[in-house]
């Protein structure tokens, strides 16, 4: 048992099965979205939220979890993280309407949120810095390992089985990692108590919650007033910031911070934190309009979906380790330039070759650029932001680097959605218009009217829908050539707006790759070594 205890590299292995768990049940869900819009019968808006209720609870509470780490140690918020994260997999698998479906999400965001600062926290107090690059890398390598899982193993479960099963997954292995919890990780706690910022607390899960909300919200609400009350989103979002501003300026001023400020005068870390959020951004932004092309548009089982990503996340997966072996030796900086190059150009090929007969060999060398480029970012991100973190808050800057890369996400679902349907609804009616030709004159403005607007009304995005639902009043000689054109309608203007809106994300990234030159070389802090040390006998 001692000997579990002292040896990081099996601690990583469970910190990155519980991690792996998380990252698993993203990707299902992603891949999942055509067979759940289909299964609950669900709209867009409301299968965003099965996403971004996860993501909206996760994002709140990453810097109250990572304190809760601080004061009751991290091995015990990852367990009790972990724990609950497996309980509600499976309400989710037992989810009857969107509504209960959307409940069990929030409650996996709450297990996430505890979970996840841990890994990082527990990591930066056992591995000393010249070797976190390497144990990063492994990190890195175990969520290509999950976004290749995710994929396949969903897309298998969805096409064989049901797509309730793709959180059913999560609870052997929950178990699992719960056991190996308190078999192998050691229960490092600070050398002192941490007192509790009640008030800072508040005022940062307040003005998250509100700027996120917003930005989720937004397009459902025309970015105006709020249903029956008096607010608006842009009111909602401007409060959120200055609570946020407000939660700074209070914390500049405390002797035990919930965020330490004083994290943010190393510029590598708050660099790092810019490109966590930035990659984040891109990443979401870009996955889930090409995951709907694939399934709805393409007409892809989500076996063949799934398989048609794998090469990507083979890639990366074989990637990572290397990338942070070489972030120990060389630093980070031209690595992550050259991965963010490499998954910008990656994606944008995806889109360039993406049309309504193409195949998964189409992909193939795109998915496996995309692939190296990710490889290549998580790794040295991460040694970059924690490799001169010292162990008594490396809890904080966990939670803050995690809590800004799904701030990043947030954001990117949040303009994805809005820009994906304001450009369905263009072009969906420009095909509608020129495609209407080919039907009867009594029909055409009936056709035509279908698709207009659609983006209010909420378009349909289940395997094998056109994206409106059209009349039922059609004789039937009529509705089998209206049916074919139809889905020629929401085919092609599908791919046209899924390429309208990769221009966004592909000219951020590329713009956050210049950033990375921002990034100072690596300095030697042997000093830090020894409060890891200390940490690790005192485990023994």
């Amino acid at each position: 048992m001692s000997q579990a205890r002292t040896n990081p590299w099996l601690v990583l292995l469970v910190l990155t099965t519980g991690f792996f768990m998380i990252l698993l049940d993203t990707t299902i869900v992603n891949v999942a979205i055509p067979a759940m819009s289909t299964g609950l019968n669900t709209t867009f808006d409301q299968i965003l939220w099965v996403i971004n209720a996860y993501v909206l609870v996760y994002a709140v509470l990453l810097i109250t979890a990572g304190r809760l780490g601080d004061l009751y140690g991290q091995r015990s918020m990852f367990a009790i993280g972990l724990a609950i994260f497996t309980v509600a997999s499976a309400l989710c698998g037992f989810s009857q309407n969107a509504g209960e479906l959307i409940a069990a999400r929030i409650l996996q965001g709450v297990g996430g949120a505890l979970l996840t600062p841990q890994t990082l926290a527990i990591l930066t107090s056992i591995f000393p810095p010249e070797r976190r690059g390497a144990a990063f890398g492994i990190w890195g390598g175990v969520a290509g390992l999950a976004t290749l899982a995710g994929p396949t193993v969903g897309g298998a479960l969805i096409t064989y089985i049901d797509w309730r099963w793709i959180f059913f997954i999560n609870v052997p292995i929950g178990i699992a990692a719960l056991v190996a919890t308190f078999l192998v990780i050691p229960d490092v706690r600070p050398g002192r108590q941490h007192g509790w910022d009640f008030l800072g607390i508040a005022m940062a899960t307040a003005g998250l919650f509100a700027i996120v909300f917003g930005l989720i919200e937004g397009q459902r609400y025309n970015w105006g007033q709020i249903e029956s009350y008096v607010v608006t989103i842009p009111e909602v979002i401007a409060v959120g910031v200055v609570l946020i501003v407000l939660f700074l300026i209070w914390e500049r001023f405390q002797s035990e911070p919930l965020l330490p400020l004083s994290l943010f005068k190393n510029r590598n870390f708050a660099v790092a934190n810019w490109i966590a959020a930035a990659i984040s951004f891109g990443m979401l932004s870009m996955f889930l309009p090409f995951t709907i092309y694939l399934q709805s548009a393409r007409g892809f089982s989500a076996m063949v979906a799934g398989l048609t990503m794998a090469p990507m996340s083979l890639t990366s997966m074989f990637t990572a380790p290397f990338a942070g072996r070489f972030a120990d030796r060389i630093g980070g900086k031209y690595i992550l330039l050259t991965g963010i190059i490499l998954f910008t150009i990656g994606m944008a090929s995806l889109a360039f070759v993406a049309g309504p007969d193409s195949t998964w060999i189409n992909f193939l060398v795109p998915a496996i650029v995309a692939g190296a480029g990710i490889g290549m970012t998580f790794a040295p991100m991460t040694t970059v932001a924690m490799r001169n973190i010292e162990p008594r808050i490396a809890g904080s800057a966990s939670a803050v680097l995690n809590t800004i890369r799904q701030l990043g996400a947030v954001i990117g679902s949040a303009v994805i959605g809005a820009l994906l349907q304001n450009q369905l609804a263009t072009t969906l009616h420009d095909q509608a218009v020129s495609q209407a030709a080919k039907l009867p004159p009594t029909f055409r403005d009936q056709f035509i009217a279908t698709f207009s607007n659609v983006s209010s009304k909420g378009f349909e995005i289940g395997a094998g829908q056109t994206g409106a639902r059209l009349p039922g009043n059609i004789p039937p000689a009529v509705a089998q050539q209206l049916s074919a054109i139809a889905h020629d309608v929401f085919v092609n203007g599908y791919i046209d707006a899924m390429k309208r809106t990769f221009i966004v994300p592909i000219v951020f990234l590329a713009f956050t790759a210049l950033t990375t030159l921002l990034i100072k070389r690596r300095a030697r802090q042997p000093a830090v070594e020894q409060p890891a040390e200390e940490l690790r006998a005192a485990a023994s």
